[in-house]
């Protein structure tokens, strides 16, 4: 009989120990071309290292996109999802398990809310899924969102996402969706009325160059739709679970949303998203209104669980915030004249440039083995592990103006 390691390694058909290169080229024939080749091909990560086939090392600033808040390979979250799986790994939602139970009740307590319900789901896409649904119930159809706003790629999830060069291909979308200016609450207030069913606020961008809103922002935002009786939405995909400071930014300043949705970091890279209900909001879906195969399994539950326990017992809200000033306050001292600020909060941070050198400035990072990306020409995205530390964060500093410099210079 083939022992349990030959299956898997049958399975992956030989490919690991060979170079990046001959998996790239395998990758090419075999997987959709929706993201372009890839740069680099990883095989192993721990804390905030991953290493590459060729066995070079990289810092990793990025976390896969804000995902892996406690770093790779982190013990805790290995050992509940090992243990969870080897007990009980997938029932379907005909049934509950207490980690389901567990999670959907610490999640509920983060939004402040007398009353929250949570539905969840393996991704941000799919809880912008169920909450686009979800508003639907209230009777209403109109939807606001916001210029620059990034909410996922489904149909749905896409009729609230601006950006004009993801949305034409597939249009006609779903719903009335209008777009007003990020952080005018006037123009927030001139569109809002008793027949928008929500507003859908980011309550920073990140896809769009992690751009933070005029204080009092999401506060006016609850006052408009109080007046009109819209639900109040806030897509904490990207900001939430510690990545901003807090476990979600609209709470920190003050704000009760209707509806919350999470992924990304919830999971230190296990699939798990969640729409959360609050109020009136709470009870608006119901059975056979919506649902998930797999959303809520006891596997993904745990890892949950397992992130916001090592969050809180590690003291990582202050860390990532004293980590995120420590970054912004090094990066503005280098008084570079390529580097026009530092914005974001916690360890969500954009990097404004004087050039549209991003991409290459990324490139740069990456042969010198950082981790970065450029979600805008002129803006680099840094979201590393909570976990990472001011040493690792310097040794980005003391390379970038080179990366700064040689970027320039091929782009000259």
């Amino acid at each position: 009989m083939t022992s349990d390691v030959a299956v898997v390694a049958e399975a992956l058909q030989g490919l690991p120990g060979q170079s990046s290169a001959a998996v790239l080229e395998a990758y090419s024939g075999a997987v959709m071309n929706t993201f372009g080749l890839p740069k680099r091909v990883f095989v192993r990560g721990e804390g905030c290292y991953v290493w590459d086939a060729d066995g070079r090392r990289y810092l990793d600033l990025l976390s896969g996109i804000a995902v892996n808040a406690l770093g790779h390979a982190h013990p805790t979250v290995l050992s509940a999802v090992t243990g969870q799986i080897a007990t009980l790994g997938h029932v379907s939602n005909f049934f509950a398990t207490p980690a389901q139970v567990a999670l959907a009740q610490r999640l509920g307590a983060m939004t402040g809310a007398e009353q929250a319900r949570v539905f969840f789901t393996n991704s941000g896409t799919e809880a912008n899924e169920a909450a686009f649904k979800l508003t639907r119930m209230t009777g209403r159809t109109r939807i606001i969102s916001t210029e620059g706003a990034f909410h996922g790629r489904s149909m749905g999830a896409l009729a609230i996402t601006h950006n004009p060069r993801y949305r034409a291909p597939f249009e006609p979308l779903p719903g009335d969706v209008t777009f007003v200016p990020y952080g005018d609450p006037e123009a927030l207030a001139a569109v809002v009325d008793d027949t928008v069913a929500a507003v859908v606020l980011e309550p920073m961008q990140g896809e769009n160059g992690v751009v933070v809103p005029p204080p009092g922002y999401l506060a006016r935002a609850r006052q408009i739709c109080d007046a009109s009786g819209a639900l109040l939405w806030m897509d904490e995909v990207q900001t939430g679970m510690g990545r901003s400071g807090c476990w979600l930014v609209h709470v920190d300043e003050g704000v009760t949303a209707d509806i919350v949705t999470l992924a990304k970091g919830l999971g230190n890279g296990f699939p798990i998203g969640a729409c959360i209900a609050t109020g009136r909001a709470a009870g608006m879906l119901g059975p056979g209104s919506h649902g998930s195969t797999f959303g809520g399994n006891p596997v993904a539950a745990v890892a949950g669980l397992a992130v916001i326990g090592v969050i809180e017992r590690d003291g990582l809200l202050e860390h990532a915030t004293a980590m995120g000033q420590h970054l912004a306050d090094a990066i503005l001292a280098l008084g570079h004249p390529l580097v026009s600020g530092v914005r974001g909060r916690g360890l969500l941070r954009g990097v404004t440039l004087t050039a549209p050198i991003g991409p290459a400035v990324s490139d740069a990072a990456l042969a010198a083995g950082f981790i970065v990306n450029a979600p805008r020409p002129d803006v680099l995205r840094l979201a590393p592990p909570l976990i990472i530390t001011a040493p690792q964060l310097d040794t980005l500093v003391a390379a970038l103006p080179g990366l700064l410099d040689t970027a320039a210079k091929e782009q000259s």
